[in-house]
């Protein structure tokens, strides 16, 4: 009796060791660390447009909303793809279901907020596309800060697939280890592409995706060169080591255009403060004076006027100091 009772005590004992080392098992597979970093990654793949989204939709399209009622009815929308794709090259911090609602909160306080102001009727009538379009002109910010610093790691990613390639290693190990000696973003661009091959997407389709998310003219020569040398051979190494003395030599010339107009643009931020800067100096020493600016109705329609041709003038030097190479 003895020897039984202690066998069902040890087989009691296993099936209940085995039975939180299944529970464990399945909690890790669909809701521990690695299975929640690759749902991200397949979150972060980027969108090709609508033909053919049924059967890849998974590596192909990112989500519009988290809101599965919303997200069918915003595919439906046109356009919204090319405002995915501006929010995926600006680092893909917003969905464009949040990118919708901030827009249409800013519209909706730019209709009740300027009655409360009394400003001219000029602005109070562009306040609500100034607000509507501000989530856009931020979104368009990001998306060149970002591209700026893609197009600065560019030359030493095109170095680093030429030493990989030279040493004798396939093109698609190249991308993985581009992915992960590298810093970002190059590194998430290469990354994405080195898991859509290894996902099954074909290797021409996944460099003209990068090309797609990416969309600097010297990356554009980085996957033509690839391609190129994939359907007609050659030495890839070579030609990315010229790529990379021509991206370096463009960057170059544009770093000295940047410092022979350091001047204008010195000249455009003194034009700018330098109305501020009165108008404080005139509030400290003679407040009675400048004050009527603000106390007197016609006063102030004056300073709405200034800070319009202020905007004007900003924007135009903006133009003028603003050379493209």
């Amino acid at each position: 009796m003895d020897l039984v009772f202690s066998a069902f005590v040890v087989l009691l004992f296993a099936a209940v060791i085995l039975l939180v080392e299944g529970a464990w098992l399945w909690w890790s597979a669909s809701h521990g660390g690695g299975a929640r970093r690759i749902a991200k990654r397949l979150r972060l793949m980027s969108a090709r447009g609508g033909g053919g989204g049924d059967k890849v939709s998974i590596l192909k399209q990112r989500r519009y909303s988290a809101n599965p009622w919303l997200e069918p009815r915003l595919r439906r929308l046109p356009r919204l793809a090319l405002l995915d794709r501006l929010l995926l090259q600006a680092g893909g911090r917003w969905s464009v279901a949040q990118f919708l609602a901030w827009s249409a909160a800013l519209l909706l306080a730019g209709l009740l907020l300027p009655p409360l102001w009394s400003p001219p009727l000029a602005l109070a009538l562009a306040a609500p596309a100034l607000g509507a379009a501000l989530p856009y002109l931020l979104a368009r910010r990001l998306r060149r800060a970002r591209l700026h610093k893609l197009e600065q790691q560019l030359p030493e990613a095109a170095d680093f697939l030429g030493r990989a390639l030279r040493a004798g290693h396939s093109f698609a190990n190249v991308l993985q280890m581009v992915a992960d000696e590298l810093s970002e973003p190059i590194a998430g661009e290469f990354r994405a592409t080195h898991e859509e091959i290894n996902y099954g997407v074909p290797m021409n389709e996944a460099l003209q995706s990068l090309a797609l998310r990416v969309p600097l003219t010297d990356l554009r020569y980085l996957v033509i060169a690839v391609l190129i040398q994939r359907e007609s051979g050659g030495n890839l190494a070579e030609v990315l080591g010229n790529i990379s003395r021509l991206i370096r030599e463009r960057l170059k010339l544009q770093a000295q255009v940047h410092v022979m107009s350091a001047e204008g643009r010195l000249s455009a931020w003194i034009l700018v403060l330098l109305p501020l800067a009165v108008m404080l100096v005139m509030s400290l020493t003679n407040y009675a004076y400048i004050s009527v600016l603000w106390t007197d109705p016609a006063g102030v329609k004056l300073l709405w006027y200034a800070a319009g041709g202020m905007l004007a003038g900003i924007v135009w030097m903006r133009g003028v100091i603003r050379i493209r190479i």
